[in-house]
């Protein structure tokens, strides 16, 4: 169904302005904006299509442990390929049997010379079946009471080396134009010259990427909930009950309030956390409270924007249904509502031990 191809010419013409890999820095070819601005970019783009928008978004992921980690030659390399070209690139640390729980992932990286050899699989990657390269998060360190911290290492993978095996798209809730597929390793050799950092220095340098990648993913959920509104309004100035627009009926105006209160709270959240990192401030609290907060509110705000289509939002020649099938996995991707409230609590006991001392 043309709903579901990848969008190949709509990111070309976003590629085309400067709107993917916005936050690479100009030196290796990108137009080094900030992530406020990156953020501004990924709302607005949200606002007509969260899937395209994951599409561009993940390239920044993949990005991120490079920006962070990576030395003179990984970064002309591999951030040069993507803005000297359309070309795709993804983050591939989830697994089957580990979504949140990335200190346990079972892919293994062993050292044989000059090379490392990396065994394992991947799944639920966005970009999977397009990317050029990946950033993939292996364990080095076999040994099980090894903590994460020292046991995974972070390597730069080209995606056409041998052994490399791109799985099928995933038919998805929605966001269906995103594509996401498995991608397995076997008897994968990567250069020691791909390895990012060090080796055992991977789960700080995945984790630091989130701190890049969660505002963008907020702003995105913001453009989402902002489309619901828009929708929902408008469809409330049209219907009549009771002969007049539903729109001056109490309880629609409460539900359309709430909605705005949400989105504009969201939205404060998201630049609070791209404003540190701007200036060079750790992010963390900040960027989980936008994630998780903005995740919410999308799907509150799709949810109601059905209730006030009422039958007609429930059907999918309304624009609200997909909003509210896409808005789903703000709630689960780049760690899940409950990691982010995790990470909130340890920041916040963190802070409060601080101040207390």
């Amino acid at each position: 169904m043309l709903h579901r191809q990848y969008p190949t010419e709509i990111i070309k013409k976003a590629w085309d302005l400067g709107l993917v890999n916005a936050t690479v820095p100009q030196k290796y070819g990108g137009t080094g904006v900030t992530l406020f601005e990156g953020c501004l970019v990924a709302e607005e783009l949200a606002y007509a299509c969260t899937g395209i928008t994951t599409a561009i978004v993940a390239n920044e992921l993949a990005q991120a442990p490079v920006i962070l980690a990576g030395n003179e030659e990984q970064k002309t390399e591999y951030l040069g390929r993507v803005t000297k070209e359309p070309l795709m690139c993804a983050y591939c640390v989830t697994e089957p049997g580990t979504g949140s729980d990335v200190a346990n992932i079972t892919t293994r990286a062993e050292k044989k010379g000059d090379k490392y050899v990396i065994n394992g699989q991947k799944m639920w990657i966005t970009n999977g079946g397009v990317a050029n390269w990946y950033f993939v998060l292996a364990r080095t360190n076999p040994d099980p009471k090894c903590p994460a911290s020292k046991a995974l290492t972070g390597f730069i993978v080209d995606a056409d080396t041998k052994g490399v095996t791109k799985g099928r798209k995933e038919w998805n809730m929605g966001q269906r134009a995103s594509n996401t597929t498995g991608v397995t390793f076997e008897d994968v050799e990567v250069p020691i010259q791909n390895v990012l950092g060090a080796e055992g220095a991977g789960f700080k340098i995945a984790m630091g990427a989130f701190d890049k990648t969660r505002p963008p993913v907020a702003s995105s959920a913001c453009g989402l909930s902002q489309r619901a509104l828009d929708e929902a309004t408008k469809y409330a100035f049209e219907r009549k009950t009771f002969g007049r627009p539903i729109a001056e009926h109490q309880a629609v105006q409460f539900l359309l309030a709430e909605m705005a209160i949400g989105i504009e709270v969201s939205r404060m959240a998201w630049m609070k956390a791209a404003w540190q990192t701007d200036n060079g401030e750790r992010n963390t609290y900040f960027a989980s409270i936008a994630k998780a907060l903005a995740g919410d509110v999308a799907n509150k705000c799709a949810a109601d924007a059905v209730q006030i289509f009422g039958g007609n939002g429930f059907n999918s020649e309304y624009p609200v249904e997909k909003l509210m099938r896409d808005a789903k996995i703000f709630q689960i991707y780049e760690g899940t509502a409950q990691i982010q409230r995790v990470i909130i609590a340890r920041e916040h006991f963190n802070m409060f031990k601080q101040f207390n001392a």
